[in-house]
């Protein structure tokens, strides 16, 4: 009997739901019986009373044991359990150190020992232990995550429970380095082209072109050898690579310096001779790669040559090169038969929209005007899409002017009336950009997507159109104006340009030069000598580009915050966080700051209208501002350049607009990486 009851005075089997419920129902089920049998015969219940006891007891004992057993089975288990996940902590092949309050090293498993060199780290400090793993843990702490992690010349996948100040490392060493190695294996293809081949060699004689090619077929092979890449010429200017992605990365490190050898030893012999590369690499096939290169180097050339485009297929594209100038490459056939192209384009539309960029300049609104009269010249209506908004001082005086010519100035639209009046047969003219992220319409690029034209003279991005109509992007051209003037020329004369388009055609070519100080070539002087023989009007416009005196003061205003960097060569603005600059105002600031003495570029970031923060850049040539607006979502040229940034304050533009000057700085100029007062 003892063993039927617990300390407590109940049957230990009892503690089981299951088991309670079965001797309630046989306990009810006796009494039951009992008093049933007691009330027909005493007798007959007493022994019924005696059976119930006995069997009770049997019963009890019999579960009493069941109880007993099963309470052992749990028992065991749960010490199996204990002591597999004891040992697994001790055995498996993954390190788990656990922490105290202090970052002391409470305990870590036999498995992560090795790693702290045999030393023994119980109780000391992580950080005096291992300084690299201790910042590694500090780095990820409020992680609840996977990370992969380099430490002790060894790979890890790192997971930490905070709660627990418990860190699991995983050591997938032989596994990353497979990785490696396959990455390091895939293939990459890339075009070689020379830019300008054609110009340089047209005047020379053959034995002086032999020696050409030979040189740089020589000087081509050698940095191919160098870097392990498989070269093969195509034609005399055309080359195809073939190469690891290892081989590939170790050219990049290297920043393509081919491009300068060649350059600046072909210079020397006054024969200047720039190349571009497409390179792709990355997943896909070889059809695609190739397709890839092919559309690499398009863009390299579209952002005006002597540059190197590596792109892997999802990323993003990675520029080298481009630091100069690009030299004027664009011949007159290419222009004469470009306006050809567009005029058949016309002929064979019902209408023609016509449309820059939001918030247009002299340039662009002078390109739209170009456009306006190419369309009239061959009997076609052409809209001009402006929206209603605040506008600076010489496009608003501009505007003025046109609208007093019938003719003209019922041919602006609104972007809603220009969708509504856009058919499948129109098509859609770009000038003056190619990206239709900052078109003045976005809904009407949309809808003729499939019937774009792009006149433009800013290097081409990796926002562009699918599948244009057309394209002439000319990055060696002063202005869309210069592009559209040129076209002018070479269409029928029958319903000649009117001096207002002339002076405002004029106007935009001037503004984009600064008066002819800044990437202005021959081509930029004729045209401009077509323009004045066409009737442009110098005096009206010198009073369309005279500035109204709150923007002259707010100029002044952006100049007088300027902030220098170490060596006093990049000039940085930032406007007020509360105060809007008409982004024309913006521009100009950059411009004038290029007139101090040693500051070779200029950085104006400021609040406009629209909500958005615009920075304007600038330089004299010598430094490469288009790099680090890309890195800020913008573009432009190597000395003008521009980008929007949208739900940022000031201060963090600052941050970010250094931060991007730091990281082209440690490339190009390793030793300016800061700026200050």
């Amino acid at each position: 009997m003892k063993k039927l009851f617990a300390k407590h005075g109940l049957p230990p089997f009892l503690s089981n739901r299951d088991l309670m419920w079965v001797t309630l129902f046989i306990s009810l089920f006796s009494i039951i019986a009992i008093v049933t049998g007691a009330l027909y015969n005493l007798g007959i219940g007493l022994i019924l009373l005696g059976l119930a006891c006995v069997g009770m007891i049997i019963s009890f004992n019999a579960m009493n044991r069941v109880g007993e057993g099963a309470y052992r089975y749990l028992s065991d288990v749960a010490y199996q359990i204990r002591r597999g996940e004891e040992e697994s902590l001790l055995e498996m092949p993954m390190g788990v150190m656990i922490l105290d309050s202090n970052s002391q090293i409470a305990w870590i498993n036999p498995y992560l020992q090795p790693y702290f060199s045999q030393q023994n780290v119980l109780g000391k400090r992580l950080n005096d232990a291992a300084p690299g793993l201790k910042s590694l843990i500090t780095q990820y702490w409020d992680s609840n995550q996977n990370h992969v992690i380099t430490w002790n010349h060894h790979h890890f996948v790192i997971l930490i429970q905070k709660a627990y100040r418990t860190i699991y490392l995983l050591d997938i060493t032989p596994y990353y380095n497979i990785k490696l190695k396959s990455r390091d294996e895939k293939l990459s293809i890339g075009e070689i082209f020379l830019d300008n081949y054609a110009e340089v060699t047209q005047s020379m004689s053959d034995q002086n072109v032999s020696n050409l090619h030979n040189y740089v077929t020589n000087m081509l092979s050698e940095w191919a050898h160098q870097f392990g890449i498989y070269l093969k010429q195509l034609d005399d200017d055309h080359f195809m690579i073939l190469s690891y992605t290892k081989s590939l990365m170790s050219a990049e490190g290297d920043k393509f310096k081919i491009l300068d050898q060649i350059r600046n030893h072909t210079s020397k012999q006054n024969l200047p001779l720039t190349l571009s590369m497409g390179i792709a690499y990355g997943k896909g096939t070889l059809d695609g790669l190739a397709k890839q290169a092919q559309s690499d180097l398009n863009l390299a050339l579209g952002r005006g040559g002597d540059q190197v485009v590596v792109k892997a297929r999802g990323q993003q594209a990675r520029f080298y090169g481009g630091k100069t100038n690009p030299m004027e490459k664009r011949t007159r056939v290419r222009a004469r038969m470009t306006s050809q192209a567009l005029q058949e384009l016309i002929k064979e539309s019902d209408q023609v929209i016509v449309q820059g960029h939001m918030h247009p300049d002299m340039d662009a609104l002078g390109a739209c005007l170009g456009v306006h009269r190419i369309a009239r010249m061959n009997n076609k209506q052409c809209w001009i899409v402006l929206r209603k908004e605040k506008r600076h001082s010489d496009v608003q005086q501009l505007l003025d002017t046109i609208k007093k010519d019938p003719k003209i100035g019922d041919a602006f639209v609104s972007p809603a009336d220009a969708v509504k009046k856009a058919t499948d047969k129109s098509i859609l003219v770009m000038v003056d950009h190619s990206k239709p992220s900052i078109s003045i319409s976005q809904k009407l690029y949309e809808r003729l997507h499939k019937r774009v034209v792009i006149i433009d003279h800013h290097r081409r991005g990796e926002e562009f159109p699918a599948h244009p109509l057309l394209v002439y992007i000319e990055p060696y051209a002063s202005s869309a104006c210069e592009l559209i003037t040129e076209m002018i020329s070479y269409q029928s004369q029958d319903e000649p340009i009117n001096k207002i388009e002339a002076t405002a055609m004029l106007s935009g070519i001037v503004t984009d030069t600064q008066s002819f100080s800044i990437r202005t070539g021959t081509r930029t002087f004729d045209a401009a000598s077509y323009l004045r023989s066409a009737g442009a009007n110098v005096d009206l416009m010198h009073q369309f580009m005279q500035e109204n005196l709150t923007s002259y003061l707010d100029r002044d205003h952006l100049i007088s915050r300027v902030e220098l960097n170490k060596h006093r060569d990049i000039a940085l603005v930032v406007g007020e966080k509360n105060r809007v600059y008409d982004p024309v105002t913006a521009a100009q600031a950059a411009d004038s700051l290029l007139t101090v003495r040693g500051v070779v570029a200029s950085f104006v970031a400021t609040k406009r209208p629209d909500g958005l923060i615009g920075i304007s850049a600038r330089s004299d040539g010598t430094y490469n501002v288009q790099l680090i607006m890309e890195r800020l979502g913008g573009g432009g040229h190597l000395s003008s350049g521009a980008t929007q940034i949208k739900g940022a304050s000031m201060s963090k533009i600052q941050q970010m607009l250094k931060k991007a000057i730091k990281e082209v700085n440690k490339q190009e100029r390793p030793n300016d990486h800061s700026t200050k007062k």
